[in-house]
């Protein structure tokens, strides 16, 4: 009697376990990328730019949200007369997400309107990216 309860114990520890354990990605969900660029660099941004580009070819811009986080110098590359803006508004055409760190935007007092049109702004970038990655998306820096 003893061993059956202890195994009907383990039994609803284990259920509970999996209950509470987070629950894969099903196939037919959507892939989520979230790139980071905090670099004052025309060259990583087109990095990451292509990156998101050819992210959005191999799997079909309906099967992949991608967004692009910049703070710190990075955040440069977002104004309206950055060396990328072409780049930039074609990646906003295709549906990638361009998230503003307002904190960076606070130090270097930088307004919504010296971005680029469509550029949203998250809190703190460092927090949205951990944020994304707790919620299951990949994470890369290019």
């Amino acid at each position: 009697m003893k061993q059956a309860l202890a195994a009907l114990a383990l039994l609803a520890t284990l259920a509970v376990g999996v209950l509470h354990a987070p629950t894969p990605a099903l196939a037919a969900d959507k892939q989520r990328l979230v790139l980071q660029v905090s670099d004052n660099d025309p060259a990583k941004w087109n990095l990451a730019l292509n990156n998101a580009q050819n992210v959005q070819q191999a799997l079909g811009k309906e099967n992949v949200e991608v967004e692009i986080v910049a703070y710190g110098p990075g955040l440069n590359m977002f104004k309206n007369d950055s060396k990328v803006a072409a780049r930039l508004n074609a990646a906003l055409d295709a549906g990638v997400t361009l998230d503003a760190c307002g904190n960076t935007m606070k130090k270097m007092k930088v307004g919504k309107d010296d971005l680029i049109a469509g550029a949203t702004i998250v809190p703190a970038g460092v927090i949205h990216i951990m944020q994304r990655q707790r919620e299951g998306w990949s994470y890369v820096k290019p």
